[in-house]
C-alpha cells in the first residue's frame, strides 16, 4: 500500500510534499461521487482492525467544491447551502486505492475514510459442488451445482481461460 502521511507539527521532511499531493487530490474530487465512512478507532488504537464494510450511516454523494484552506478540509454536499469542514490532526492518503483517512482534531477517537466508491462483488461459496464440464464449439462450459443451497453456476470459458484454469488447478 502506497501510503502518504501528513501529520500536524511533524518534522518529517516529506510532510509538506505529502500535504500538497493530498490537497490536490481533494480538490480533484469536485463533482465526483465519493464514499464517506466514519468509524470509531478501536481500543488500543489499531486502525487495521476497523471493519470498513458498508454500514447504516455510511454515505455516497457527489462532493461539491472540495478545498483545503490552511489545514482545514472544506466541502459541500449536493443540494445544501451549508459548507462543511473538518480540521485534521493527521491525514493518510492511500494513492493505490484512492482513499483518504482523516483523523479529526475535534474527535481523536474517530477516523473518516473518503474515497472513490469501489465495486462490491457478491460472493457465493460452494463447498464440493457437483461439477460437469463439456466443450461447445470453441468454448468450454463448466456447470457447478450446490443442491443444499439450490444454486447453479454456469461458466463459459474460452479455450485460453480453460487452459489457464487447468494449469492453475
Amino acid at each position: 500500500m502506497a501510503l502518504l502521511i501528513w501529520q500536524q507539527n511533524s518534522d518529517n521532511p516529506e510532510n509538506g510534499d505529502n500535504f500538497s499531493i493530498i490537497q490536490q487530490w481533494w480538490a480533484n474530487l469536485n463533482n465526483q461521487k465519493i464514499a464517506w465512512r466514519q468509524r470509531l478507532i478501536p481500543p488500543g488504537g489499531n486502525v487495521k482492525e476497523i471493519d470498513w464494510e458498508s454500514q447504516r450511516f455510511d454515505e455516497e454523494f457527489e462532493l461539491q467544491s472540495p478545498q483545503i484552506r490552511g489545514i482545514t478540509l472544506y466541502w459541500y454536499k449536493p443540494d445544501t447551502e451549508q459548507q462543511r469542514s473538518t480540521t485534521p490532526d493527521k491525514l493518510e492518503f492511500d494513492s493505490q486505492r484512492q482513499q483518504l483517512y482523516i483523523y479529526p482534531q475535534s474527535q481523536p477517537e474517530l477516523v473518516i475514510r473518503v474515497g472513490i466508491p469501489q465495486v462490491i462483488y457478491q460472493q457465493i461459496e460452494l463447498t464440493n459442488p457437483q461439477c460437469v464440464g463439456t466443450k461447445v464449439g470453441e468454448n468450454y462450459i463448466l456447470l457447478l451445482r450446490d443442491k443444499q443451497q439450490q444454486i447453479e453456476v454456469k461458466l463459459t470459458l474460452s479455450s485460453s481461460n480453460f487452459e489457464q484454469l487447468m494449469a492453475n488447478g
